[in-house]
């Protein structure tokens, strides 16, 4: 099957990305990002590449090269849908806030109304290929849903899951570890599949590219955020028996690296791991255990998520206690909003759950990020629902300068790893803060020997 012309619903951080570098890989096929949010598809439309709504590091140069030629962002969804061959569909999948499942299954909403917006549009045959992250067995919610309500037009379903990095995005995408591609396993299922290891072969060699059934890759995506997650859980927790003997968390997480077995990836202890998939994919792993009466299997898993939740009420916790079991009316410097470096990805970040802890004790909180907008910042904070927006805007303040950020304040915490927080001038820093002051580093990133030779009182996450 020759595939032209490719849709994809969704422009966020994977949709957007992924269809940006199949376009530069594959000039010849024409690529169409298709969004019901306006501003975030004129944003993708914007003369100046640099304001594109998602940062990846030499993504905008791609969508500089390869948009208008045949990368296009559009809001018109039914023509878009219409024309392709292959439809890739990116859109959310957040985790249940009602019924059944709430708090841990997956919210497929968007998936139903994209599956059947695909029904109802098209007039010939098509690969449809999920791209978000889904429980096992959605594939066949999708081919249901296409069999019985389209016109009499042939779908094959793919799961696709992406195994991108945020903040490496755009070198996963060029030079993944694997493409993960499953399908129906009967001659039309295999076609389909060919058809889009062609895509991908166009640049990733062919032995990185795995194709199972639709099961065994749905369920490889969960399953591989579950174990990256349990590893951050994991030393986690030992950063917290470190902080009580003489041990060192990076001392320890150097040696247990250096196994071949272990590797080093992943064992980087911090304030608590965040992101659109890690919470979501093993809730999503939880709910389906439990749902077949595999309640220790779900408890082993949900006890990754509790041990992230602890290090997150730990680390607020440590800031009070230190701060005289007070930070009524303190002024706390937050460097770092967004969930990890080279990202301005929110979602899920410790920074939202440490500053709402602080803010339940009253502390004020002002905040520099390099790349999360003030909006964003507010916006997390308004959806935890745990004051009004009014009691938010007047405790929280959002700066541009992180020196401004730390004028006057009781305490400054790291809560991203940006590099460029450990080119600081800390001498400035201190000088212009409450004494003692206070640095609660939760990432490890800064030089501990040298800003207490400067005065400060440092607490590092497992030391």
């Amino acid at each position: 099957m020759n595939i032209t012309k490719i849709c994809c619903i969704g422009a966020g951080y994977v949709g957007g990305p992924t269809m940006a570098v199949i376009a530069k890989q594959c000039p010849d096929i024409q690529v169409t990002v298709v969004d019901l949010n306006e501003s975030r598809i004129n944003k993708w439309n914007d003369p100046n590449v640099e304001n594109i709504p998602v940062y990846e590091p030499g993504l905008s140069g791609i969508v500089a090269e390869a948009r208008g030629r045949n990368l296009f962002f559009t809001t018109e969804v039914d023509r878009a849908i219409k024309e392709a061959d292959m439809i890739f569909i990116s859109v959310n999948t957040p985790t249940k806030t009602y019924g059944a499942g709430k708090g841990q299954a997956a919210d497929l909403k968007w998936i139903e109304l994209c599956a059947r917006q695909i029904a109802r549009v098209s007039t010939s045959d098509k690969i449809v290929v999920e791209k978000s992250t889904l429980p096992v067995r959605t594939a066949s919610t999708l081919k249901d849903i296409l069999k019985h309500t389209g016109n009499n037009v042939k779908f094959q379903i793919l799961s696709n899951p992406e195994f991108l990095a945020e903040g490496t995005a755009v070198d996963d995408l060029l030079t993944p570890d694997r493409v993960l591609i499953g399908g129906d396993q009967d001659a039309e299922g295999k076609q389909a599949i060919e058809a889009l290891v062609n895509i991908y072969a166009r640049w990733v060699p062919k032995e990185r590219i795995l194709t199972t059934n639709v099961w065994s890759s749905e369920l490889s995506k969960l399953t591989a955020n579950a174990f990256l997650a349990q590893r951050v859980s994991s030393i986690n927790a030992l950063s917290e028996l470190c902080e009580f003997t003489e041990a060192n968390i990076g001392e320890v997480a150097r040696a247990i690296g250096t196994d071949s077995r272990i590797g080093p990836k992943f064992l980087k202890a911090s304030v608590g791991f965040g992101g659109s998939c890690f919470q979501k994919d093993i809730l999503n792993l939880v709910y389906i255990a439990r749902s077949y009466g595999l309640n220790e299997v779900a408890d082993y898993w949900e006890q990754v998520i509790i041990m992230n939740d602890h290090q997150k009420r730990r680390f607020a916790n440590k800031i009070i206690k230190t701060l005289y079991n007070t930070v009524n009316g303190k002024k706390i410097a937050f460097l770092g909003w967004a969930f990890k470096k080279d990202t301005n990805d929110t979602r899920e970040s410790a920074a939202i759950y440490v500053a709402d802890h602080l803010l339940y004790e009253q502390a004020k909180i002002a905040v520099y990020d390099p790349k999360v907008s003030a909006d964003q910042m507010y916006a997390d904070l308004d959806y935890l629902n745990t004051r009004t927006v009014e009691e938010n805007q007047l405790l929280v303040d959002v700066v541009q300068d992180p020196y401004e950020a730390c004028q006057d304040a009781h305490a400054v915490a790291i809560l991203t790893e940006w590099d460029e927080f450990k080119d600081y001038d800390w001498q400035k820093i201190y000088d212009a803060m409450l004494k003692p002051a206070h640095i609660f580093d939760g990432r490890n990133i800064l030089d501990k020997g040298q800003l207490e030779r400067i005065g400060f009182k440092v607490s590092a996450i497992g030391s």
